[in-house]
This record gives C-alpha cells, structure tokens and sequence, in this order.
C-alpha cells in the first residue's frame, strides 16, 4: 500500500521531465545543425553541440532529482544531505522558468513548471522531520495511579 504518493509522483514527473528536456534540447541541436545558419556569427557546430550538451546535462540533473524522489518514496523517510539540496535546488529552477515561460512561451508552460514546482514543495513539507508530533511518554509499569518521579529544583545562592 502507498501511503504518502506524492513522492512516486514527483519521481514520474521529473523522469518524463528530464527525457521532455533532453529529447527537447537534442531535436533543437539536430535543426540548428541541419540548418547551418550562423547567429550573430556563432559557429552553428558549437551552437548544435552546445543545444545537445545541455540538454544531457539538465537531463541528468532532472533524473538525478527524480531518482531522489523515488528512493523517497520507497524509503518512506524525507530527503537529507545532498539529496535535500538537489530537491530544493529544482523547486527553484522551476520558479524561475515559471517566470521565464510566462512571457515566452504562454500560461500552460507556466502552469506546468508551477504545478511541478508545487508538487516538489509538497513533497519537502510532507517529509519535514520537524513538523512530526512528539512522542508520548512511556508510562510507567505502576500505570498512570502510580507516583510521578520529578527531578528536584536546582539549589539556588542566596
């Protein structure tokens, strides 16, 4: 039984994600290098390796962020370490395309990274460690008629 599916949700997110990003970035390396055009007088050889070197390096880091998520998910338990840093760096990657694709792409690019950046939030918050009750106290073998041990007051100086 699932009990917390956000975490297998960021994981299918960010993997479909990271193979948008690369297929995406490697298809755009493939035109401008059937193209041949020059831009701005740029070498369209480095201008198409430069399309599929970054679209294999953000490719990897979205998967490597979706590979946390899953070992989330299946260690029920939050992120820590490096794997906390790399979850917290791709909430804010998507809030700054978010802000980007608005103007450049249209509202449904912007509506994905937000729904992605928010389910990356979720994902953080649901797991804090911090925000865990306390555990109660043990009783003890008397039950709860039996006398309470206190520690005494520390001595004060007059």
């Amino acid at each position: 039984m699932i009990r917390r599916p956000v975490a297998w949700i960021v994981a299918i997110v960010l993997f479909a994600e990271a193979f948008g990003v690369f297929a995406l970035n490697w298809f755009l390396g493939i035109v401008v290098d059937r193209q041949d055009m020059s831009l701005a007088g740029l070498d369209p050889d480095t201008m198409a390796v430069s399309s599929k070197a970054g679209g294999v390096v953000f490719g990897l880091y979205y998967a490597l962020c979706g590979l946390v998520a899953l070992l989330v998910a299946l260690r029920n338990r939050p992120p820590a370490g490096l794997g906390r840093v790399l979850l917290i760096s791709a909430a804010v990657v998507h809030g700054l395309l978010a802000a980007f694709v608005w103007g450049l792409v249209g509202w449904t690019a912007f509506l994905f990274m937000i729904v992605v950046l928010a389910l990356i939030v979720l994902l953080l918050m649901t797991y804090d460690t911090k925000a865990a009750p306390a555990p109660e106290e043990p009783q003890d073998a008397e039950g709860s008629d039996g006398p309470k041990v206190t520690t005494p007051p520390a001595p004060t100086t007059p």
